[in-house]
């Protein structure tokens, strides 16, 4: 991992860091590099029983840097190392290429994820955004889906990260215009699950909650979550049943209950 993303683990929750500051933490190849990374390591950390993600500095993630990959070397494309690059439609990473594994692999990690927004969230950071969980967001935020500016469509996996958050009617509007919108708005609109004015304090708290729980659960919660808007109805209740079968009376989950019964905090393995 480099130096443009953070990672700091206390007590099973993992502070994560987006650390180029002095570019409002705009994407340049470095820090898609460094984004993908912090989730591959975050994926193999089984003591990790939830994240939050955030900004250094004034804003979450300008987008974009577009001058990083104008410039000669800077790259383009689905490989963004320079010379040629790969294509949009290789699947690099599972089903996605590296663009869409910046944002999605966020919501593939598995434990809980939660974004604290503040400042400039545009295009690409809003994708970023998106793939968490959960979404602080401070009111005076400034927000925008902004690919229609440059004459693309949303891309890093902003469409599949979409689906049950915001109204439909409403993401075509924002999506066709770029208009940018504030947090008070993203509020009412779905993007934001609270509006705070310190949303990193609302999201380690929340984050500080999940790691009281039983870890096994948490993560078939969110694999659950994940999957459900793929399966049909008979499939979720089935999927329901075998994931509680393989958590129910396992020692967290009768740690969980001895906990709660004895009101003293949980020690789960």
């Amino acid at each position: 991992m480099n130096d443009r993303v953070s990672i700091t683990i206390a007590n099973h929750v993992a502070d994560v860091r987006l650390n180029r500051a002095d570019k409002m933490n705009a994407l340049d190849p470095a820090m898609f590099d460094g984004i993908i990374a912090a989730i591959d390591r975050l994926g193999n950390e089984p003591g990790v029983r939830a994240v939050v993600l955030s900004g250094e500095g004034r804003s979450f993630c300008a987008g974009l840097d577009m001058a990083s990959f104008t410039a000669p070397g800077g790259g383009s494309g689905g490989g963004l190392e320079g010379g040629a690059p790969a294509a949009l439609t290789d699947r690099t990473y599972g089903n996605a290429n590296k663009f869409q594994q910046v944002a999605f692999g966020w919501r593939a990690l598995p434990m809980p994820v939660i974004a604290a927004v503040h400042g400039v969230c545009f295009g690409g950071g809003l994708q970023i955004m998106s793939g968490a969980c959960m979404r602080i967001i401070a009111p005076d935020a400034r927000l925008s889906i902004m690919e229609m500016r440059w004459g693309l469509i949303p891309d890093m996996g902003g469409y599949a990260l979409w689906r049950g958050t915001v109204r439909d009617d409403v993401l075509r509007e924002l999506t066709y215009t770029n208009r940018e919108f504030s947090g008070e708005e993203a509020g009412r609109i779905g993007f934001a699950t609270h509006v705070e004015a310190d949303p990193y304090a609302r999201a380690m708290a929340i984050a500080t909650e999940i790691a009281a729980k039983n870890p096994d659960a948490v993560r078939a919660a969110k694999d659950l979550f994940n999957r459900t808007p793929d399966l049909d109805t008979d499939a979720i209740l089935m999927e329901e049943s075998v994931l509680q079968e393989q958590i129910i009376r396992t020692p967290n989950q009768m740690e969980a209950v001895f906990a709660f019964m004895q009101k003293r905090p949980a020690n789960f393995s």
